[in-house]
């Protein structure tokens, strides 16, 4: 059944009007108060205030298995610096990843199943606020996600830039890396630029460091493992002939792995304590630990293959593909239901702009198809029995 192109249309006015309000995470109120009603009006049970902003819509439609179908609804601390007509109208906030695009994407799934009901079971759409850096995901599992609302498994897609439009990656195994965050503090002793003599410089400790902590990755781990450590902060001193008493360096780490990552905290540890000591300089770490690997499980990422192949042709299935090291908070979710979360390709006929860049904007011809996509799942993991078809 081909999908009503008002129905397409309306979903490309609520992306763009999400798009013009963003909203950044747990305080996603006006995207969240707007989810719900759409939901309501389409006839779906809605729970709200789930991880503060969250909202639940279920739509029941006989006896049969319960799926959840996840959309991140927060916006980026970024200014927008794109001309569209629809461009973010809130300084320093911008849906510059795509939940816009999501959010309308289940928005426009829940309408069309509601209407169709040509499947026998339960979906929960679950709107998830605080996916960027805020761990929305975690928190809604911690409230009781899926106490309250029991799935058999659970699914997440995200638009993709690199892979062209019509095009579906997924595989059965670890799909987004994990996160950590670090702060280092090294100090020193301050003293006249002039007399390096007289202190100790925690500028040269920092830069050193730096450099050391990429030999992690390149020396300390086998080649077939997969870790980035990227320091992305540097700050220290005030004054240009003063050398400072401290620097704060901070970072992340990004691993594919479990025992990997916790080698890597273990080495970044040992060089923070060592690695200054000679300069008479001390380092102390602060970890902030973020989400785990995002790994697939292995029957709902083949359903997701096997949907894919029958609805865009098996040339447009991209299966095993290599991971990204990004991360993604909906490994909290996969942690605690089976599930899979796979990319839909965003390129058109020109590339799209990458993920968290200032000027990107959702390509609202993805919108159908991502639609017509979690038509063919529901029906294909909820069939209506033999006598209904």
């Amino acid at each position: 059944m081909r999908l009503p192109a008002a129905l397409i249309e309306q979903a490309v006015q609520w992306r763009r009007q999400l798009h013009a309000q963003p909203e950044l995470g747990y305080q996603e109120q006006l995207t969240a108060q707007f989810v719900a009603d759409q939901l309501r009006s389409f006839g779906l049970q809605v729970a709200t205030g789930l991880a503060k902003t969250g909202v639940i819509g279920t739509l029941e439609c006989g006896p049969g298995p319960t799926i959840g179908l996840r959309a991140d609804m927060d916006a980026l601390p970024i200014t927008e610096h794109s001309d569209v007509p629809w461009q973010s109208q809130r300084p320093g906030a911008m849906h510059a990843c795509g939940h816009d695009g999501h959010t309308a994407i289940l928005l426009a799934s829940a309408k069309w199943l509601a209407q169709t009901r040509r499947f026998s079971g339960t979906v929960h759409f679950i709107f998830q606020p605080a996916e960027e850096n805020l761990g929305g995901a975690r928190k809604m599992v911690e409230e009781g996600l899926f106490q309250r609302f029991p799935m058999d498994a659970v699914y997440a897609l995200h638009n993709w830039p690199g892979l062209p439009l019509g095009t579906l990656a997924v595989n059965d195994d670890a799909i987004m890396a994990s996160l950590d965050s670090f702060e280092i503090t090294l100090t020193g002793k301050s003293c006249h630029a002039a007399m390096p003599e007289c202190g100790a410089d925690p500028v040269v400790a920092a830069a050193q460091l730096i450099l050391a902590l990429q030999t992690i990755p390149a020396r300390r781990l086998s080649p077939l493992a997969s870790s980035v450590v990227s320091v992305t902060q540097i700050q220290g001193g005030e004054a240009i002939n003063v050398i400072p008493e401290a620097v704060t360096l901070r970072g992340t780490v990004r691993c594919l792995q479990s025992d990997v990552r916790e080698k890597v905290r273990g080495l970044i540890d040992s060089f923070v304590e060592v690695l200054p000591q000679p300069l008479g300089v001390t380092g102390k770490i602060c970890w902030y630990p973020g989400y785990p690997v995002t790994r697939n499980h292995a029957q709902p990422a083949a359903h997701v293959r096997d949907c894919a192949t029958a609805l865009f042709g098996a040339e447009q299935v991209r299966w095993q593909v290599n991971p990204s090291m990004a991360s993604e908070d909906f490994a909290c979710m996969l942690e605690a239901c089976p599930g899979a979360y796979f990319w839909l390709g965003a390129d058109g006929d020109t590339p799209s702009h990458a993920l968290h860049n200032a000027s990107y904007d959702f390509n609202d011809a993805l919108i159908e198809p991502a639609v017509a996509f979690w038509q063919r799942l529901v029906e294909s993991q909820l069939p209506l029995p033999l006598n209904q078809r």
